[in-house]
């Protein structure tokens, strides 16, 4: 579209410019710069040595002095070209100062000035000396300008500044304080629309009737209806809320106005307030408009939560976006829309009709939308015919719009790295691996670490695949990476909305496979399982405390308090529940996390010929995809092997 579509501000609606500073300001400035001026002129800056007066009246009692001239508060003084040799020694050491100039100075004693001028007259009978004596005019107003200067400087800056403290909204020193930091949106600029957004369909037609709403009001305003003073944008980091405001300032025909939570938050009180202030009234100037905040929850959190009371900084410019949004009228349609991943901790004033009006929900992507973020990740990325961008699709649960560009900007490092013209299969498989777990770590294992993590991550994958409650591992690996020395990678099934227990006690079996195998071979467990009992005891606890999947406590939920102070609506949570029943969810958690592990130990025990198929197999190629899994685990002819394996096992 032509660059000349930038939107400008309605002309009966634009601001008035302030009128400029008046000459009082650039006069005073002026009277400051003519006293300098004075005071350079006729205060002198002598640039002549100076000596002492003692070694002056030798060097005058023994004729000399070629010149002499006499001034307000100096003497300056010209040497003849005469021998020097009879000189006292502390008269030659002070003419040493002249560094073979013949000029110098002396501080004029007032008290002496009745012995000094007659000899100086004298002098100049007899020897012929010059004496020229300076005019007296000007004397006093080297004092006078150092008394009145330091005043003159302070009563300028305080008349320079006064009308700047007075006028908030007025420039000068503080403008960079108190003026809104909201960047205005140039749509010639890297214009960013609806089609560049892949995926959240619903989240788009949200929006696109905002847009409609400002480009045509009066198709709405026909049957009543009005628009809605805020959306805001809730989901995940990285599912694209900032790309869907770009998407909305690319696509409306307004001013489009954005700024961060935490640019309202300056050292000084009082300035987010003045800042939410004049961004609206920029908004307001040029409605119909766009303000776009993004991160409120830096500044919207819920009040009075936390330590320090009330009253603080960012309270006050919560309750200034309180009062701007509750404040427009039916003609200033000004929308505001915001962006945060935490709706939790925002106030309920700010989430309320009137304000908020309209929330949109953008969670992470189906495997639809990863395959659609996919393609407009890689429309200028050349692609090699064995990319498969469906499978990848598949393969990336859980992935954002975020992840997806970073795994396909990965791929393609990581081609131009070994020269490739074209992005292949491998790289992208590269990629999520560097992605997903990290990169790999450039350490050798021996054989023997090297077969224990086989092992562990045996047991994790085979547990999980016997149980037919529990997803198929896609991918194992004994490579290091990250902080992982190895990784069973088993995603979940996305198109599964709600769990029962049997899955969550599945998920713990397997999560047990890893310390289950590792007392099967080895006869004890060991410290690389604490992840694995990390994430156990938490689901574990999540059962029993949030489910209600205890026999003994039944259909309760209780309130653990695990949340940070910060973040929640009170310092301090308080604990809802008895000593006795916190005991009894500690048994409860520990009787899931037993039976766990002895349902793992018994699965790998009866099993023990496939966990030694994975091994052998692992140590071999250090990755299996879940093709190789499956085949390595349903084989039938398999004798030969499980006794090769027998020879390795330590018992």
């Amino acid at each position: 579209m032509p660059s000349n579509l930038t939107p400008t501000p309605n002309t009966p609606n634009k601001p008035r410019r302030r009128p400029a500073p008046g000459m009082g300001g650039n006069f005073l400035w002026l009277i400051i710069l003519v006293l300098l001026i004075f005071y350079f002129l006729f205060a002198g800056t002598n640039t002549a040595p100076t000596i002492e007066w003692g070694d002056f009246w030798i060097l005058l009692n023994q004729h000399k002095l070629k010149k002499v001239v006499v001034g307000s508060d100096r003497l300056t003084g010209e040497l003849k070209d005469t021998d020097t040799k009879d000189l006292p020694e502390s008269v030659k050491k002070s003419l040493e100062k002249l560094h073979g100039s013949k000029k110098f100075s002396v501080e004029r004693i007032r008290i002496e000035d009745l012995t000094l001028l007659p000899r100086l007259q004298k002098e100049v009978e007899e020897y012929d000396m010059q004496l020229v004596q300076e005019p007296d005019h000007f004397s006093w107003l080297p004092q006078l300008l150092m008394m009145l200067l330091p005043a003159a400087l302070l009563l300028g800056l305080l008349l320079f500044l006064l009308p700047r403290f007075r006028d908030p909204l007025g420039g000068g020193f503080l403008s960079s304080y108190i003026k809104s930091p909201a960047r205005r949106y140039e749509r010639s600029k890297m214009r960013v629309t609806f089609d560049d957004v892949a995926g959240m369909q619903n989240a788009k037609s949200e929006l696109q009737e905002v847009v409609e709403f400002l480009r045509a009001p009066e198709k709405f305003q026909r049957l009543g209806a009005v628009v809605p003073k805020g959306v805001l944008l809730v989901g995940p980091p990285g599912t694209g809320k900032t790309l869907l405001a770009r998407a909305v300032a690319g696509e409306a025909g307004v001013p489009f106005y954005s700024i961060s939570g935490s640019e309202f938050i300056q050292m000084f009180v009082g300035v987010g307030a003045s800042r939410v202030r004049d961004m609206f009234k920029t908004a307001k100037d040029n409605a119909p408009a766009i303000l776009f905040i993004d991160e409120i929850d830096a500044v919207g959190r819920m009040r009075g939560a936390g330590v320090g009371g009330g009253s603080d900084e960012r309270e006050q410019t919560l309750n200034q976006i309180l009062s701007e949004m509750d404040g427009f009228t039916p003609n200033e349609a000004v929308i505001v829309m915001a962006a945060t991943n935490r709706p939790d901790v925002l106030d309920s004033a700010l989430l309320r009709p009137g304000r908020f009006d309209r929330h949109i929900t953008i969670d992470r992507p189906t495997w639809q939308g990863r395959l659609a973020i996919l393609k407009v990740h890689t429309r200028n990325k050349p692609l090699a015919d064995d990319v498969n961008l469906e499978a990848i699709a598949r393969n990336m649960i859980g992935m954002t719009g975020a992840d997806l560009r970073n795994l396909a900007n990965e791929a393609a490092l990581l081609a131009t790295r070994e020269g490739k013209n074209k992005i292949e299969r491998i790289d992208f498989e590269r990629a999520a691996d560097r992605v997903l777990i990290g990169p790999k770590r450039e350490e050798v294992l021996s054989p023997e670490e090297k077969r224990r993590t086989a092992y562990h991550e045996a047991g994790h994958a085979l547990v999980a695949w016997l149980m037919p409650e529990a997803e198929k591992p896609m991918k194992i690996s004994i490579v290091p990476r990250g902080r992982a020395g190895g990784v069973t990678m088993i995603p979940p099934d996305e198109d599964r909305f709600h769990h029962g227990l049997d899955y969550f006690k599945a998920r713990l079996i397997w999560l047990m496979g890893g310390r289950a195998i590792e007392r099967l071979i080895y006869g004890q467990p060991y410290a690389g399982v604490e992840e694995d009992l990390r994430q156990a005891t938490k689901l574990a606890r999540y059962m029993v405390t949030h489910w209600g999947m205890s026999e003994r406590l039944g259909p309760m939920s209780f309130r653990m308090g695990e949340e940070h102070i910060f973040l929640g609506k009170e310092i301090q949570e308080p604990r809802d529940f008895s000593e006795t029943t916190a005991a009894i969810i500690d048994e409860e958690v520990q009787k899931l996390l037993r039976e766990a592990d002895e349902r793992a130990y018994d699965l790998l025990k009866a099993n023990r010929d496939k966990v030694e198929r994975i091994v052998d197999a692992l140590m071999q190629r250090e990755e299996l995809l879940r093709e190789e899994i499956d085949a390595i685990l349903k084989e039938e002819n398999n004798g030969v092997a499980a006794q090769a394996a027998a020879g390795h096992v330590t018992a």
